[in-house]
């Protein structure tokens, strides 16, 4: 049994993978300030022997006693990283200096949840780990580009300067069952429209393409990555290398909702990527992972979901 610290682990990825961690037997602090955490996706563990949660800003020291950190504190979607950009910003860098500074001190092994973003709108495609990006540093999204790179930036640093334990993985577009439903993002987006029976929003003319890792599979690929020998650190891609058009992905969720929902296309935003898919050469021959759940049978799970937490409102 390890004592783990799991940072942003009220949200999305954090709760699944506080679920993991339980399930594996280890003694697992949750740390979280509820930005875009929920009570919610961790209410089923609260009373877990194993189970401790903290309400905490990681832009703030925190100073407990762990064996290992898994840092995936920070809002990952466009509507909430820019609604308060320098706190972004911030959560990414201080929040990496925190992290780093506690495992430094712990000597803790400590992962950080990156991002595909760091390719930003990329020229190489797919995107393989030695490719350094075009992000731009100055538009609206890169108070979450810039900072996940920075944090990057530190880790690397931590670790050539101190020998610290890291661990870095980037992590490609990934959906599941308690995805926030205002986030945003393209799946939760287009499958709570459907259910709605509202139009189907797509931006641009729809042939941008993403790749969906379906969330299980994401955090088998976290917990490989943290069982690696000291000295691998990463980068590393995590992510689904099956690639969808926004067109492709919204006839996908209007087959499965089925309704009567219309197509609608608005401008692309600013800086918004054409095409993304993870090359996980790497992942395979380090990790001996690769995604196991097609997009049609994840989308099930998602739909399924969110049509209970809609319900749920409604009542």
């Amino acid at each position: 049994m390890a004592r783990i610290l799991v940072t942003g682990g009220a949200g999305f990825l954090g709760s699944h993978l506080c679920d993991r961690l339980l399930d594996d037997g280890h003694d697992l602090l949750c740390v979280d300030n509820y930005f875009t955490g929920s009570k919610r996706n961790i209410a089923h563990r609260l009373n877990h022997p194993y189970f401790e949660l903290m309400r905490h800003d990681v832009t703030f020291p925190l100073y407990v006693e762990v064996d290992q950190i898994y840092n995936l504190a920070c809002p990952a979607s466009p509507v909430h990283y820019q609604h308060d950009p320098v706190q972004t910003t911030k959560t990414s860098v201080h929040g990496a200096i925190n992290m780093l500074g506690l495992a430094k001190r712990l000597k803790a092994r400590i992962l950080q949840a990156s991002t595909s973003e760091v390719y930003g709108d990329p020229e190489v495609h797919p995107q393989p780990e030695g490719y350094w990006g075009r992000v731009n540093p100055i538009g609206i999204r890169s108070c979450y580009d810039e900072g996940k790179r920075c944090a990057e930036t530190l880790f690397f640093d931590y670790h050539r300067q101190h020998d610290l334990d890291i661990k870095v993985v980037r992590i490609f577009n990934t959906y599941g069952p308690r995805m926030h439903p205002n986030d945003g993002r393209v799946v939760s987006n287009f499958i709570v429209q459907a259910l709605r029976g509202e139009d189907i929003t797509i931006y641009g003319d729809g042939s941008q393409t993403r790749s969906f890792c379906y969330v299980d599979d994401l955090i088998e690929g976290f917990v490989r990555m943290m069982a690696t020998p000291h000295g691998f650190t990463g980068p590393i891609n995590i992510g689904n290398p099956g690639e969808f058009s926004m067109l492709e992905l919204a006839e996908k969720v209007l087959a499965l909702v089925g309704g009567r929902s219309k197509l609608v296309f608005r401008p692309l935003p600013s800086d918004d990527p054409r095409q993304r898919q993870p090359d996980i050469a790497l992942a395979r021959s380090e990790l001996g992972w690769a995604p196991k759940v097609a997009l049609e049978d994840g989308l099930k799970e998602t739909i399924a979901y969110f049509r209970r937490t809609l319900d749920e409102v409604a009542a």
